[in-house]
């Protein structure tokens, strides 16, 4: 109704505004058009995906104590002292690790190792640095492919 609305007030205003108001009202709508096509591919891939059913029980992808030892070291270490917590680095390898090996979304991600936007940034930035193939060698798991590196 609004549109409509608009539309009638535009055909009351000066001849070069009618004009502006007219353009801009069709470049609303086909940017309306297209944002409702796009919705309805995303909803209708969506029902076709079946849900991701995962193998590995977070409790499965938790670092040993061992592999905890050995990978300790490789990592920078944990800021503290001043301003918010940090995240503690086990929590977010677990999670890393757990992204890798069921290859889940980033947003699957269980609760408990954290959020998954830290678990994704720090991967990024492990990543960069050239850490998280050393992790992976540490750990032995060369085969293990790396998360998704795109946000879903």
């Amino acid at each position: 109704m609004s549109e409509v609305r608009k539309l009638v007030l535009a055909m009351a205003a000066p001849q070069r505004r009618r004009r502006f108001l007219l353009g801009w009202s069709a470049l609303r709508r086909a940017h309306q058009a297209a944002a409702a096509r796009c919705r309805a591919a995303r909803v209708a891939l969506r029902r076709e995906r079946p849900p991701a059913i995962t193998t590995i029980a977070p409790e499965e992808a938790r670092l040993t104590d061992e592999q905890w030892a050995s990978v300790r070291p490789l990592l920078p270490p944990q800021r503290g002292g001043v301003g918010r917590p940090p995240n503690d680095h086990r929590a977010v390898l677990g999670g890393i690790l757990w992204v890798a090996r069921t290859g889940s979304s980033w947003r699957e991600m269980p609760e408990e190792y954290g959020k998954w936007e830290t678990a994704y940034r720090r991967h990024e930035l492990w990543s960069k640095q050239g850490l998280w193939q050393r992790i992976v060698w540490v750990l032995g798991e060369e085969g293990l492919p790396s998360p998704a590196t795109k946000e879903p």
